[in-house]
């Protein structure tokens, strides 16, 4: 009998999700003994033409982590989307858009103008990328950037999401696990667009830190100030995400010192982190006076990174008016 087929694919994102199947240690040679893999562009020889050949719905697992950020990425989400049973937004790229996403603040042509003619990058010529080349050896072509990053639900039907930056090892792990014991007949799938390997809550339900509901008079950077080990970081004016947060990660950021940054994307729920967020920073500013309240905000010296760095494509916001007269959505 022939083992379920599985793939894994790399659209726009950093790779660290890739790695982080590899942080699965010994249980990657559970992948091995109970699937075929048969497209895992970054680990093995696969060419697209070979997925193309196959029968729609003969992968049973697919792993897609990046958001969709050319054509390139597009077709293969829509490919895989085909010929996948299970689609997994793998890692926050795929599932809110990530870092990768707070590129949609800018219009496209502005990107590659900070790419190809800034004072860091040595092209005299001004040479700019060209969706098609004639070479010698015949004509080129590369991936068309679109004026906007899209999450992968954004633009195919998705099963399941699995957050994180990149996904811990637990949370592969039990997916993996699920998927094996129904090939083997056991326990069913969880109902189709649930988020899987995370929690339903936030990472303050998780955080061991003592809430006072102490008001602050000013936000400061982690490293500037002296923070209390055992207090809430945002009742000490450390602007820490965990209010809005999904849980799962067992709070790791805060019980190291650090503050959350919310790589989990938002809690069950919320409907927009950065909303959710800014009323969260507010209930704590100790103030009524517009003036020192704007004062006591400026002590966030990055809202939007703040607000959105792992889910502007994701969000209700998405993209600047910029980036949207540009072409975007």
């Amino acid at each position: 009998m022939s083992k379920p087929k599985f793939a894994m694919y790399w659209a726009a994102s950093c790779g660290g999700c890739e790695i982080a199947v590899l942080n699965i240690h010994e249980k990657i040679l559970d992948v091995d003994a109970n699937f075929e893999v048969v497209f895992w562009p970054v680990a093995m020889d696969a060419k697209y033409k070979d997925v193309e050949a196959m029968d729609d719905g003969s992968i049973l697992l697919t792993l897609f982590n990046g958001g969709i950020r050319n054509d390139e990425n597009e077709h293969i989400a829509k490919l895989l989307r085909r010929k996948s049973k299970i689609l997994v937004a793998f890692g926050s790229c795929a599932c809110e858009g990530c870092i990768p996403g707070l590129a949609n603040f800018s219009p496209a042509h502005e990107i590659i103008d900070t790419s190809f003619s800034t004072i860091s990058t040595d092209n005299p010529d001004n040479i700019r990328p060209q969706p098609s080349y004639q070479m010698p050896e015949g004509v080129i072509t590369i991936p068309t950037i679109y004026p906007v990053l899209r999450t992968l639900e954004q633009v195919v039907d998705v099963d399941y999401f699995m957050p994180g930056c990149p996904p811990e090892s637990h949370q592969i792990e039990a997916v993996i696990d699920l998927v094996i014991q129904v090939v083997q007949g056991k326990p069913q799938l969880p109902p189709k667009g649930a988020t899987i390997g995370a929690g339903n809550s936030t990472v303050c339900d998780e955080c061991k830190r003592k809430r006072n509901e102490k008001m602050i008079k000013e936000f400061g950077r982690i490293q500037l100030v002296h923070a209390d080990p055992e207090l809430c970081l945002l009742e000490q004016g450390i602007p820490c995400n965990g209010p809005a947060t999904r849980s799962g990660c067992n709070a790791r950021c805060p019980s190291a010192g650090a503050q959350c940054i919310g790589c989990y994307g938002p809690a069950e729920g919320v409907q927009d982190y950065g909303s959710r967020l800014i009323a969260a920073f507010a209930s704590v500013i100790d103030s009524e006076k517009p003036e020192e309240i704007d004062r006591i905000l400026d002590g966030l010296v990055d809202p939007a990174g703040q607000f959105y760095r792992f889910n502007l494509a994701g969000s209700m916001l998405r993209a600047s008016m910029s980036a949207k007269l540009s072409g975007g959505k």
